[in-house]
């Protein structure tokens, strides 16, 4: 039974890397409109992951015009998702950031997670 399951499982999209709630990142996915294509940049802040397997995403949060939030969920495993590059990890103690939705300027900053 988990073989079958296995064989329908798609594969992994090489471009998205590891992330962690509370990352900066850019993610660059493929839009279709009409007959042309083009790549779409969405910067903003991981909020939450969830699941394993095929239907695992990740949310990205961020702030447009007029302060204005917006929120996306991208699938780690989607042909769409161009790349993931991260800017910038930050140290949290939450695995789902829902609390940054109602926070806004300097009082929605992370703290900066120095890699050394």
């Amino acid at each position: 039974m988990t073989d079958i399951l296995k064989t329908l499982e798609a594969p992994a999209n090489p471009a998205v890397p590891q992330l962690r709630p509370g990352d900066q990142v850019n993610v660059y996915i493929r839009i279709k409109e009409g007959a042309n294509e083009r790549t779409q940049e969405f910067k903003g802040t991981v909020i939450s992951e969830r699941g394993h397997g095929n239907d695992s995403s990740f949310t990205v949060r961020r702030v447009a015009s007029n302060g204005i939030g917006v929120e996306r969920t991208f699938l780690y495993r989607s042909p769409r998702v161009e790349k993931v590059t991260v800017l910038r990890p930050a140290f949290v103690r939450r695995s789902k950031l829902y609390f940054l939705r109602e926070r806004t300027g300097k009082n929605a900053r992370l703290k900066s997670k120095f890699t050394s």
